[in-house]
């Protein structure tokens, strides 16, 4: 009897606690990738980049990537054609679902805020990006 009344309190306990919100609108805007954890736990460190990704989401949750070089007067050229991509919930999860003429593919939202965005993949590849910040030269 005590076993199952710790079960159930644990339940409650578990249920009742604040899961942070993830403000999506955080999503918006130039991302540098930080960081990729390969699923075999190798990991490999961005130092340099030569391009950001661009995001665009807009409120009904769809939007767009695309990736931008940078230059040195801080202007941003297109070098990919735009992914399309829409937030969705499945699972108790946030996934971006991205979609171009060649492929479909799914990643889940770890973390968001609005310096850091980490996602893993349907490989259990982790990226980690961090928000660009623009160089003052």
């Amino acid at each position: 009897m005590k076993q199952l009344i710790v079960f159930f309190s644990l339940i409650i306990l578990t249920s009742c606690a604040n899961k942070p919100e993830i403000e999506l609108s955080n999503l918006n805007g130039y991302w540098e990738i930080e960081e990729v954890i390969l699923a075999d736990g190798t990991s490999h460190i961005y130092k340099i980049n030569e391009t950001v990704d661009f995001i665009a989401l807009n409120d009904s949750l769809s939007g767009y990537r695309q990736k931008m070089k940078t230059d040195a007067d801080n202007t941003f050229t297109p070098v990919t054609t735009k992914e399309q991509l829409k937030v969705i919930t499945e699972n108790d999860s946030l996934k971006v679902h991205y979609h171009t003429p060649f492929s479909d593919w799914k990643e889940t939202i770890i973390e968001l805020n609005n310096d850091r965005f980490k996602v893993v993949n349907q490989h259990q590849n982790v990226y980690i990006y961090k928000r660009y910040i623009p160089l003052n030269l």
